[in-house]
């Protein structure tokens, strides 16, 4: 396996526009600590309006950094998915309102484009909820692909939607 793996960070985004929005993200964050993903930094939370066409309540998101001997990402994206099952995330409608969505955004420099694992994350630099977060936990970050750092790719990003850090 990899000996360096201890060194790397990844960044999951979290989102919720359903029930307790604040107390999803923070079970999500309880259960990403729970699969012995060490969370090593978290964002601010902060409150988005939705993205897609589909009429639904503002989503609640923040990202959190975890590192510390770093499963493979593929283990990071199981370990996602039953967090978000355990949640009652559900799939009906794309792009529709959930309890919990986490995304694997970056895993290192690492890229990779399987049916299970894509990073890294196709539309991070063109979302202003993921950008937003990820560019407050660590604005110097370089995309590995974009050569940008996550505070540049948050001053050119096209996305105008409202992204405002949330006070309860």
């Amino acid at each position: 396996m990899f000996s360096h793996r201890n060194n790397i960070k990844g960044y999951v985004g979290l989102g919720s526009n359903l029930g307790d929005r604040a107390g999803n993200l923070l079970l999500a964050l309880r259960g990403m600590m729970e699969a012995s993903l060490c969370v090593t930094r978290v964002s601010s939370i902060y409150q988005t309006e939705p993205i897609s066409g589909i009429e639904q309540p503002p989503f609640l998101n923040m990202v959190a950094e975890i590192g510390n001997h770093l499963p493979t990402p593929e283990q990071v994206m199981a370990r996602l998915l039953r967090i978000e099952f355990a949640l009652g995330r559900t799939r009906e409608v794309k792009d529709g309102p959930r309890t919990i969505d986490l995304d694997l955004l970056l895993y290192g420099e690492l890229e990779k484009d399987t049916e299970f694992v894509r990073l890294p994350h196709p539309r991070l630099h063109e979302r202003r909820f993921v950008l937003e977060p990820l560019a407050e936990v660590a604005p110097r970050l370089v995309h590995p692909v974009l050569k940008k750092t996550a505070a540049e790719l948050l001053e050119t990003a096209n996305d105008q939607s409202l992204v405002k850090r949330w006070a309860p």
